[in-house]
């Protein structure tokens, strides 16, 4: 519908016999129609473009001025491109090809340091345990390509009466001559299913966090793996990678997972990442996870699990430096994206922070947690963080950070700007309180620094709750700046909750905490 023009008679009435109603409705008018201005709304991915749209950015040149993968340089142009299909691989979805993609990944290193090898997934349904990519390499999933995650192998011990767990455990390596690594026991009844993971191994914690996130000890790989690698992109014509996560969901619900999940992908020591223009579903535990890596582009990727999946971020930038992510659309039972940098007095020790990191035009939903997370790993420090043009909705929060005592660690130069809620429980939160350590050796004055978090251009609308700063006693939170934020739609009870912070606000509504109460007099908000 189109906009009648203004009475401007009208209006000067008004302004000649002001009311507090026709300034609120006035500045409400003011805000929504500043974001329609400058806010898009983000929509799932399309392979094909619609008839008139605008063209996307270039990647392999950077020239769009609203893109942030420019630094990724030109798209490599691989000498040497195979199919699966050589390696002996079926896209019948039941047979496994885990030894296919090992095989073809194997002969195509050696092509790292002679042009480079892109191994190309055909349509079809594509069923594999877990694979390490290599160096100067390309994985491409064709149209209608599908990678499938392998279930756990599962094995019945039928009339095995043993009292003690460890026995059972025992027996059954005997028995089935593996290691005792590789054995999960789930009680089932009056006899015994074990799930052994052949297919996706145990590997090393993260020095950054000393044990798996989840489980004490070692953790499962991620379906699709590299570590040290230069040059690697994984992009296609909109294939899907499913990890077919609801086995290890269960395994979660049901308090019998014995390793860390594994995530979809996982990519360590990197440099140099494009991951692009593909559908990445039902992943076991954190979906994308770049850790230790520097020039990463993860841009026009759609990302999907059950809103109740637990854990199942969409993309989590770890102790990372030089990250694009743009142009997504993600619903998940956690953050859509949350940045990180290590756990504790094992990210306080190893000190890899994440920085230069740029998020924009992510659009999604999660029901548990938030549209954007800072922290609460947070340990090793982040800074130089933007945010941008986001739209989330049906959410319990929208911008959110988090940390705790001993996270140690520090926040810094974190901006956010114009982004648009739509029945948010909680807009703007900082949370701490957790009570989430690695293990007992956590330094209990290892507090958290926060300064320098400028949140901008805030339009909400329906939010149950008004925001909740809660920083950490005896900690600095400081330079915290919120200007032109408009959060309509909450209860006229409803009041800011703010602890332990410090700051300044211009324009805000409804009327925020006497912390930030200084209408913009402080040098952060001018």
């Amino acid at each position: 519908m189109e906009s009648e023009k203004p009475n401007f008679g009208a209006i000067m009435v008004y302004f000649s016999k002001p009311s507090w109603a026709f300034l609120v409705l006035l500045f409400t008018a003011i805000a929504i129609l500043s974001l329609q201005i400058s806010t898009k709304t983000i929509l799932p991915f399309q392979l094909f473009p619609v008839s008139g749209a605008p063209k996307q950015p270039d990647i392999a040149s950077g020239s769009d001025h609203g893109s942030c993968a420019g630094f990724f340089g030109e798209l490599p142009r691989r000498k040497h491109v195979m199919s699966i299909k050589d390696f002996g691989g079926v896209g019948d979805g039941e047979t496994s090809n885990t030894d296919a993609f090992r095989k073809a990944l194997v002969y195509m290193q050696r092509f790292s340091e002679k042009g480079g090898a892109q191994l190309n997934v055909p349509e079809g349904r594509w069923l594999t345990g877990s694979f390490n990519l290599t160096s100067n390499f390309t994985l491409f999933l064709e149209l209608g390509a599908i990678i499938l995650g392998s279930q756990l192998k599962i094995r019945e011990e039928k009339n095995l009466v043993i009292s003690e767990k460890e026995e059972e455990e025992e027996l059954y390596i005997k028995r089935n001559k593996v290691g005792a690594a590789d054995v999960q026991l789930q009680l089932k009844g009056p006899h015994q299913t074990y799930l052994v993971p052949e297919e996706w191994p145990i590997v090393e914690p993260l020095p950054s966090y000393g044990r798996g996130r989840e489980r004490l000890g070692g953790r499962h790989i991620s379906l699709i793996h590299g570590d040290g690698l230069t040059d690697v992109v994984i992009t296609g014509q909109n294939g899907t990678i499913d990890g077919q996560g609801r086995m290890w969901w269960e395994l979660w619900w049901n308090r019998t997972l014995k390793h860390t999940r594994g995530h979809l992908l996982e990519l360590m020591n990197s440099h140099n990442i494009l991951i692009s223009n593909l559908t990445f579903l039902n992943s076991p535990f954190w979906t994308i996870h770049p850790v230790y890596c520097s020039n990463v582009v993860i841009k026009d990727m759609t990302i999907l699990a059950p809103l109740n999946a637990p854990n199942t971020d969409g993309i989590d930038p770890d102790s990372s430096t030089n990250v694009c992510i743009e142009d997504c659309y993600i619903e998940s039972g956690d953050d859509l994206v949350a940045v990180k940098s290590g756990w504790d007095q094992y990210g306080i020790t190893m000190a890899r922070p994440s920085s230069n990191i740029i998020v924009r035009r992510i659009s999604g939903t999660t029901p548990t947690c938030s549209g954007i997370g800072i922290g609460s790993e947070m340990s090793g420090g982040i800074f130089n963080v933007t945010i941008e043009d986001m739209h989330v909705w049906n959410s319990a929060a929208g911008v959110r950070i988090k940390t705790d005592k001993g996270r140690g660690g520090y926040i810094a130069n974190i901006t956010i700007n114009n982004i648009k809620m739509e029945r948010v429980k909680i807009p703007i939160r900082f949370s701490r309180g957790s009570n989430d350590h690695p293990d007992d050796g956590w330094d209990r004055k290892a507090i958290p620094k926060i300064e320098g978090i400028f949140i901008s251009n805030i339009f909400s609308l329906n939010s149950t709750k008004a925001p909740v700063l809660a920083g950490v006693q005896g900690a600095s939170f400081e330079g915290i700046c919120l200007k032109n934020v408009t959060l309509l739609g909450l209860a006229s009870t409803a009041t800011w909750h703010c602890e332990f912070v410090s700051g300044c606000t211009s324009a805000v509504f409804p009327l925020p905490c006497p912390q930030l109460q200084n209408n913009g007099s402080s040098p952060c908000c001018l």
